[in-house]
């Protein structure tokens, strides 16, 4: 994956996704190019052929506000993958923050290849606030999709959710991903838009996990769709090889402070037959 032109790369992606109007196709005959033309693009945005020219070959990397609005609207973007557009324009920092070590217990465990694989900090208070959801599965990740934490109904639940695992491996690699997640390929269409909108491509750490996963035919045909969408609060199927089939509702939360991490919760509706599943599987871990 190239990080030296992300804004360019996004431009070019998204252009080939807009089907051109019955004007443009009668004004251009046949084309050549999927999507719109370059000059299509400009025009519907306003702004000039050469100036957006310069923008996908990375000559020009910080358009204005409003000429990130006017190729947003021209694009068709939601606001997820538009939020995402803008944060491409934005200066990138001056050096990214190294990993920190892990306060109290190890964040960090075998990744693939058996290397250890560190991450920011996770408090004590955040350990036990996954310890108290007993009965919910609950773990800590980073921007990057490494679990860097999980309580007991987690681990039972899944072994991706082991500290040291990345998610985003696991559902691409993993044999057992694809039983475990009756719905995979929309799971992997989430997560992709939300490694997307959430990692920094610049990282140089993101950019080799990039680079590892477009490997796989999957994730090169959905990382080439550039859309961006973090993690929401949703309802996720789970087909148990112990317990059968679960349903979770999902929830995403922030910690305070520790922008680079997020706990993932799942749980079960009261008296459903889930949380009956879930519990039999966490009481036999």
């Amino acid at each position: 994956m190239a990080a030296d032109n992300l804004l360019g790369d996004f431009l070019k992606a998204r252009r080939a996704r807009i089907a051109p109007s019955g004007r443009e196709l009668a004004l251009s005959g046949q084309r050549r190019v999927a999507g719109l033309r370059r000059d299509e693009l400009a025009r519907q945005a306003g702004i000039s052929e050469p100036y957006l020219t310069r923008l996908e070959q990375g000559v020009d990397r910080h358009p204005s506000p409003q000429v990130l609005q006017a190729l947003a609207r021209a694009l068709e973007l939601d606001a997820d993958t538009a939020a995402y557009f803008y944060s491409l324009a934005a200066p990138a920092p001056d050096a990214a923050p190294g990993p920190a070590r892990s306060a109290g217990r190890a964040a960090s465990g075998p990744g693939a290849g058996g290397l250890e694989v560190a991450g920011p900090e996770v408090s004590e208070d955040v350990h036990r606030l996954l310890d108290a959801w007993a009965d919910s599965p609950a773990y800590v990740r980073d921007r990057r999709f490494d679990v860097l934490a999980a309580n007991k109904a987690a681990r039972a639940l899944a072994s991706m959710y082991e500290p040291g695992r990345n998610l985003a491996r696991e559902v691409f690699f993993s044999p057992g991903a694809r039983r475990l997640l009756p719905d995979w390929p929309l799971i992997a269409e989430q997560t992709v838009a939300a490694l997307r909108a959430e990692a920094d491509q610049r990282d140089p750490q993101t950019v080799r996990l990039i680079a590892e996963l477009e490997t796989s035919e999957d994730f090169r045909r959905l990382w080439a769709k550039h859309d961006a969408r973090p993690s929401r609060d949703e309802l996720k199927r789970f087909a148990h090889p112990d317990v059968g089939e679960l349903s979770l509702r999902r929830q995403a939360l922030t910690v305070g402070g520790a922008e680079q991490l997020v706990i993932i919760v799942y749980q079960a509706a009261p008296g459903s037959a889930s949380a009956d599943a879930l519990a039999r599987l966490v009481y036999e871990f």
